[in-house]
């Protein structure tokens, strides 16, 4: 049940089985609406970094303005510096973590020994 293709929308209905119901024409309109979200969102980013910037450095730190493209470069050059560049396996090792602690906290306490 923890699967994503199978997670429950309530009342024993699936997103599976939602998907599985439509028609290839459907299928297709929500994969391009999806596509045009993605796009858009991303475009937002780009013109929100540039607007804050433009907004708020030039009076603070007397920097230059940036135009649309070099806030674009800007989102990049900080993904590339802070982006976690390990070997993919710190997700799965905190996942790993984190699973054992709730384990933990689920335990009963265990009865103190008495030091009588």
């Amino acid at each position: 049940m923890s699967d994503r293709k199978t997670r429950s929308c309530g009342k024993g209905f699936t997103m599976s089985d939602w998907w599985e119901d439509q028609s290839l024409p459907v299928k297709i309109l929500a994969g391009t609406g999806m596509g045009i979200l993605g796009i858009a969102f991303l475009a937002f980013l780009g013109w929100a970094v540039m607007a804050l910037w433009n907004w708020l450095m030039p009076d603070l730190f007397g920097l230059k303005r940036l135009d649309y493209w070099k806030a674009w470069g800007l989102l990049l050059l900080c993904w590339i510096l802070f982006k976690n560049w390990g070997s993919g396996q710190g997700n799965r090792k905190d996942r790993k973590r984190k699973r054992q602690l709730r384990s933990y906290l689920r335990e009963e306490p265990r009865e103190a020994p008495s030091g009588d």
